[in-house]
């Protein structure tokens, strides 16, 4: 069982959270997993990892814990970008380390699997889909597994 823990409770003593880079090597490895035609909607797209959010987000998203968010889209939804419009910023997906290491110490989930979820979601918003669309997309695919 992959699951279970090692037989010597020691073997967990030299394990640490992993640092930025590895993370952005993580989410890097599984941004490039995703199927082609998804990622070739995304070019383009900056992918960065920090600590935290700044200050500037969680007071936008009226936010008062830095734990409570695991990623942030910054930019314009493709559906809503503009030919005409001067010059434009890359779209950027940020993904928070510390957030997201606490959220995956409190659930019964990899951190792979974590960090793919907000990933994902965060694509969603560049996509111009809002936390709703996701939220009714996530339930609908729940439904269709029977779950």
């Amino acid at each position: 069982m992959p699951n279970t823990p090692p037989a010597d409770p020691l073997a967990w003593r030299p394990l640490k959270a992993p640092s930025l880079d590895e993370m952005e090597v993580v989410a890097a490895e599984i941004y490039r997993r995703l199927p082609a035609k998804f990622r070739a909607m995304c070019e383009g797209l900056v992918i960065q990892v920090d600590d935290f959010p700044t200050d500037e987000v969680l007071d936008l998203l009226g936010i008062e814990s830095e734990f409570d968010l695991l990623g942030f889209f910054q930019g314009v939804g493709l559906p809503f970008r503009s030919e005409s419009a001067a010059v434009q910023m890359p779209n950027m997906i940020w993904l928070y380390r510390r957030p997201i290491l606490d959220y995956w110490a409190e659930h019964d989930e990899t951190l792979g699997a974590v960090i793919a979820h907000v990933l994902v979601h965060e694509i969603g918003h560049h996509f111009g889909l809002s936390d709703e669309d996701m939220e009714g997309i996530e339930a609908q695919s729940d439904e269709d597994d029977g779950n």
